[in-house]
C-alpha cells in the first residue's frame, strides 16, 4: 500500500456507511431523449409507461456546482464522493437486484450509501476500490439495489501507456451476436443524459496527455447497458437482476460485438469483445419464469 493511501485509509474508513439520497422525477420528455438515444421510438412512451427495468441507471445524477468539478470532469473528491488520494478513476462493475420498474411520472429516490472502500496491489499499481450501493424507490416500493464498484488508480506518467490487465479471449460458443459501433454521438448523449463530464469520455487530448489512453473511452456504464438491452432481446423472461465486470477498455469509434451464451436455468452469459477479439466486458443476467 502507498503511503499516502496508507494515511488516508483512517479518515476513508470514516466514510463507510454514509448516506444520502437523491430525488428524481421520472419525466416524460427525459424519458423520450433516452429513448431516441438507445434508438426507440420516442412516442412509445407515455403517461404512466413502464421503463424497461435497468434504465434506474439513466437518471439520478449527482449534480455539482460547476466550482466543484476536478480537473477530470468528475466532482471533487470529499463532496460528494470520499477523499481517495490517486488521482484516475474508472468504473469496475456492478451487482445489481431488480425488484421492479421506474414508470413515467414517478417521484423517485435513489438512495446512496458509502458500502465498502477497499485498497488493494494490482498488476497495474496501487488502486482503490469504491463500492457505492444504491437503492431505487418510487410508489413506497423498492425497485432495485444496485452496488457500483469504481476504481482508483495511480496517474501515468507524462508520455507513458495506460497500464491494462493481461487480454483474455471471449467464451467460446456463443448463441448469438450482434455488432455495435460505439458512435461519438451515442457516448455524448450518454454522457449528457447521465451527467458525466469525465473528460476521457469526450476529450481526446486529456485522455492522452493526461491519462495515458490512446483515444476517447467508451463509458463503462454504456457498454454494461448495451449488454443488457442485447441480452433482453434473447430473454426467457423478465429481468430479476445482473452482475457485470469490466475487464479492458474499449474507445469511442470501434465498433465490438456483444454476445451471449443460450439462456440455461433461468441465466445467460453475455459479454463485449473488443474489434481485436479481447474480452472487455462481461455479464450474468438472471431471468424470472
Amino acid at each position: 500500500m502507498s503511503d499516502a493511501v496508507a494515511a488516508a485509509m483512517p479518515e476513508l474508513r470514516g466514510w463507510i456507511g454514509r448516506s444520502r439520497v437523491v430525488a428524481e422525477e421520472i419525466t416524460l420528455p427525459a424519458v423520450r431523449r433516452i429513448a431516441g438515444m438507445l434508438d426507440l421510438d420516442p412516442d412509445s412512451f407515455g403517461p404512466g409507461s413502464a421503463l424497461p427495468p435497468h434504465w434506474f441507471s439513466l437518471f439520478f445524477a449527482d449534480v455539482a456546482r460547476q466550482s466543484e468539478i476536478g480537473p477530470d470532469g468528475h466532482p471533487r473528491r470529499g463532496a460528494f464522493l470520499p477523499p481517495i488520494p490517486l488521482p484516475r478513476r474508472m468504473g469496475a462493475g456492478r451487482r445489481t437486484r431488480i425488484h421492479g420498474a421506474l414508470q413515467v411520472g414517478d417521484a423517485a429516490t435513489k438512495t446512496i450509501e458509502v458500502a465498502a472502500i477497499e485498497p488493494k496491489q494490482a498488476r497495474t499499481g496501487q488502486i482503490v476500490v469504491l463500492t457505492m450501493r444504491q437503492t431505487i424507490a418510487a410508489r413506497g416500493e423498492t425497485l432495485a439495489v444496485d452496488e457500483f464498484d469504481a476504481v482508483y488508480r495511480e496517474a501515468v506518467p507524462p508520455g507513458a501507456k495506460s497500464a491494462s490487465t493481461p487480454p483474455v479471449p471471449p467464451p467460446e460458443g456463443a448463441a448469438w451476436s450482434d455488432a455495435m459501433l460505439l458512435d461519438p454521438v451515442l457516448v455524448f448523449q450518454y454522457s449528457a443524459v447521465t451527467w458525466n463530464s469525465h473528460r476521457i469520455h469526450y476529450d481526446a487530448d486529456y485522455a492522452r496527455d493526461a491519462e495515458g489512453y490512446p483515444a476517447t473511452v467508451q463509458n463503462g456504464g454504456l457498454t454494461m447497458h448495451l449488454i443488457v438491452d442485447a441480452a433482453l432481446k434473447r430473454a426467457p423472461g423478465p429481468l430479476l437482476g445482473f452482475t457485470a465486470r469490466l475487464r479492458r477498455p474499449l474507445f469511442v469509434g470501434q465498433t465490438v460485438t456483444l454476445a451471449g451464451a443460450a439462456p440455461r436455468d433461468g441465466k445467460m452469459a453475455a459479454w463485449a469483445a473488443a474489434p481485436d477479439g479481447t474480452l472487455a466486458a462481461e455479464m450474468e443476467l438472471e431471468f424470472g419464469a
